[in-house]
């Protein structure tokens, strides 16, 4: 029997060490993870930070993958991603090389200890928003209303495509 494969959507940001080049370099690099393939990305997006004041500003994109991994496993893999751009967990929302948040998992809704999907602030941040409706326009999020109703509250304000 083949392995079943689930649809995710994966959030990437950065703010240090050349954010477009992370991105741009972590978005090659899911493609290559062991049990996943990779189906198409969102445009790159300047936002401003969010969290402490002072942060350069942030570039973000949406990536859609498909994986056989379970969600732990996929969120193991995504960490171990970010450990090989150096991410450094100093301060809640501070700056960092490479976030990688897992944002959708298929239609499953999971909260444990390590994991809240959907994403516990995937509904509020138009830089999620606005990557994730460049590439999945009519998904219907888990538990909540479609992406467009979301996207009528949420103002693209000072976020720019890149």
């Amino acid at each position: 029997m083949a392995d079943s494969w689930t649809r995710c959507y994966i959030g990437l940001g950065s703010n240090l060490e050349n954010p477009v080049t992370q991105v741009t370099t972590a978005l090659v690099e899911l493609q290559q993870l062991p049990d996943c393939r990779n189906l198409m990305h969102s445009s790159l997006y300047r936002s401003d930070p969010v969290g402490p004041a002072g942060q350069p500003d942030y570039i973000n994109a949406v990536a859609a993958i498909e994986t056989t991994l379970t969600p732990l496993d996929l969120l193991d893999a995504l960490q171990a991603l970010e450990q090989k751009h150096e991410r450094v967990r100093i301060q809640h929302w501070g700056p960092r090389t490479l976030d990688l948040d897992l944002l959708l998992y298929g239609n499953q809704q999971i909260n444990c200890e390590r994991l809240t999907v959907p994403h516990a602030y995937l509904t509020e941040r138009n830089f999620v928003l606005y990557p994730l409706a460049e590439i999945a326009p009519k998904l219907s999020i888990p538990g909540e209303k479609n992406l467009s109703f979301y996207l009528k509250n949420c103002e693209i304000s000072t976020l720019e495509r890149i």
